[in-house]
């Protein structure tokens, strides 16, 4: 028994040996990976890091570490890219090689990989196409999208006029309006205000909105297994992403049943004609479950994104009434009382444009941006990157880089503006993200921030319920979208 356990341990000696050996030399001949802190067995860099507010944990490895690190979250190793130049230069200069998306175990669990934002590989390519060239048709067609966000605007407005300058959160208008452009293309139709289907279907929404911020919500990242068997807030988000995909399948079925193949009347319709016309072809992209996952997905991102920046939005605006004058002298000066603001009204109102810009790139909404992963070994900045790792191309030190926006945590439109008042660009200003990976809705969403907003305030003075100066604008913090902090306003006709 003896030698038997000595020939034993001589082989696990002689094993790991071999795999050091392997190992040293696959790192010597691909090259160095990023540094960054000692990561445990199994719980990786959970000591490290602050699972409520990654973004400063990331800026304090930074400092130590450079722009390109890596960390553990759990098990899952990721490269972390942190500043303007390194972000550019991946996304940008590299953009083929980082077009893959990074599926974090939440992400996985929603979107099951087979969605337009969640799938890689020719499935990707195939999803974004097809929903980019739906989307476009369905925008052009009998009423754009500009006329369908003017229509909106006025429900709004009206909706808004009702309450008789009484002090409410406006959060829940801000998102049935913004829902209802996305609904309206991707279900074929806008839904009333009072549609109990609609209100419970935001409610979801806005319950998943609080439960994202939850400490079990962001360790379910970092142990998947684990947290999957332990009740909290995260599992009740899961169970809510459920339900919502029920929707969506009763509304598919309901398609299936009324549709007319040669005049599609939405994007459901158009996913539906595409999984007959690739019936035979037994590796189609174009599935019931893809068809799910892809609605959800552009539902999700056309109603939260957006009416979370008009939230923000708002309660910006009280904090500086004397920016909210500025606008509303800009909105009177080009597009009057009388009409609806359309898109072309933008190019002659600098300082509104220049207002939108600084209210995204303050808040900082998705400060970690959404995980993108390499597509193949990569040499980067003379480290080594293996195929599929997960990389985090942050936005929240581009947004707030001290050269190119001065004073980045202070609020200024002038960080948008020349000296005689005309729009400035700045390719800093990266809400969207940038590269293959860019989100697909961007226009949408800068249409719809653009005509809502100015739509408001060409009918509305904002009245704080409170000392304007005792407004706190800054951000509540996650690690998946920074939330405004709860407020009520007045609206006073103007």
């Amino acid at each position: 028994m003896e030698l038997l356990g000595m020939t034993t341990v001589f082989l696990l000696i002689c094993i790991s040996c071999l795999l050091l050996v392997a190992t040293w030399r696959n790192i010597s001949q691909n090259g160095k990976q990023p540094p960054g802190p000692f990561a445990l067995p199994l719980a990786g860099n959970i000591l490290q890091l602050n699972p409520k507010n990654l973004p400063e944990s990331m800026k304090k490895l930074s400092e130590k570490y450079g722009p390109v690190f890596t960390i553990h979250l759990g098990p899952q190793k990721v490269v972390v890219l942190y500043g303007y130049d390194v972000v550019k230069e991946a996304l940008i200069d590299q953009a083929d090689d980082f077009s893959g998306r990074g599926n974090l175990p939440l992400f996985k669990r929603v979107f099951k990989g087979t969605s337009i934002l969640s799938s890689n590989g020719e499935t990707w390519k195939q999803l974004r196409r097809f929903a980019l060239t739906t989307l476009r048709d369905f925008g052009m067609g009998k009423r754009s999208i500009e006329e369908r966000i003017q229509e909106e605007a006025h429900f709004l407005v009206e909706r808004i006029r009702n309450t008789h300058e009484k002090p409410f959160n406006p959060g829940g208008f801000l998102t049935h309006a913004v829902s209802n452009i996305i609904c309206s293309v991707v279900f074929g139709d806008r839904f009333d205000y009072e549609d109990k289907k609609f209100l419970t279907l935001i409610n979801l929404l806005d319950e998943n909105t609080k439960y994202q911020g939850a400490i079990q919500t962001q360790l379910y990242n970092f142990f998947p297994t684990l947290m999957g068997f332990l009740p909290g807030p995260h599992q009740k988000m899961m169970k809510n992403v459920d339900e919502t995909d029920k929707f969506i399948l009763e509304i598919t079925a309901q398609h299936k049943e009324t549709r007319d193949p040669s005049c599609p009347r939405d994007f459901i319709d158009a996913f539906l004609n595409k999984m007959d016309q690739e019936k035979g072809n037994g590796h189609s992209v174009f599935t019931v479950e893809s068809l799910t996952t892809s609605t959800l997905d552009l539902f999700l991102a056309g109603t939260g994104t957006t009416s979370t920046t008009l939230r923000h939005a708002l309660l910006i605006l009280q904090k500086y009434p004397e920016i909210q004058e500025k606008v509303q002298k800009e909105i009177d000066r080009v597009i009057g009382r009388d009409r609806s603001p359309c898109m072309a009204d933008r190019s002659q109102m600098p300082y509104t444009d220049a207002v939108i810009h600084e209210i995204q790139r303050f808040i900082d909404l998705i400060p970690l941006n959404v995980p993108r992963a390499v597509i193949k070994d990569i040499k980067f900045r003379n480290y080594f990157i293996p195929k599929d790792t997960m990389i985090f191309p942050l936005l929240t030190p581009i947004l707030h880089d001290s050269k190119e926006f001065p004073n980045p945590e202070k609020f200024d439109p002038g960080h948008f503006l020349n000296a005689n008042g005309t729009f400035k660009k700045s390719d800093f200003f990266m809400p969207f993200s940038a590269g293959k990976r860019i989100c697909a809705g961007e226009g949408l969403a800068r249409m719809e921030l653009f005509i809502f907003l100015t739509s408001i305030l060409q009918n509305f003075t904002l009245k704080p319920v409170v000392d304007h100066k005792k407004i706190d604008i800054t951000p509540l913090i996650t690690s998946v979208a920074n939330m405004p902090r709860p407020y009520e306003v007045s609206f006073v006709p103007r």
